[in-house]
């Protein structure tokens, strides 16, 4: 792994990568539909697609999946959150998973570090 390149360009990169060689190469037809399930969770529905972002972006911290994190921060920057209300969401992430969310948090933070470099900020 080629570690000059940004973090979060080596996991959109091999994000990417994996993700179509797990729905080209595979035929199991219970994995392309769960990767269609989660695509259409996140549409507009009763909640806005972005909000639903940010109850992904929750979930994922609080079931302490880093990758999953860094896609969420990622979709929540592109969709318009502030810094400040993703930190707000993973307070709440915080308070509903306790002390062991902690680790994450500073993920968490080094991520929206990482966006907002990566956007010129």
């Amino acid at each position: 792994m080629d570690t000059s390149e940004p973090r979060l360009d080596r996991f959109d990169a091999y994000r990417s990568r994996m993700n179509a060689r797990i729905l080209d190469e595979g035929s199991h037809l219970g994995v392309k539909r769960f990767f269609n399930l989660d695509t259409a969770a996140y549409r507009d529905g009763a909640l806005d697609g972005r909000t639903k972002e940010l109850l992904g972006l929750v979930a994922s911290a609080v079931l302490r999946c880093n990758d999953c994190i860094d896609y969420h921060l990622e979709q929540c920057a592109e969709a318009g959150f502030s810094d400040d209300e993703m930190m707000d969401a993973m307070n709440v992430a915080l308070v509903v998973g306790g002390s062991i969310v902690i680790p994450h948090l500073r993920h968490a933070v080094e991520t929206i570090d990482l966006i907002r470099e990566r956007e010129g900020r």
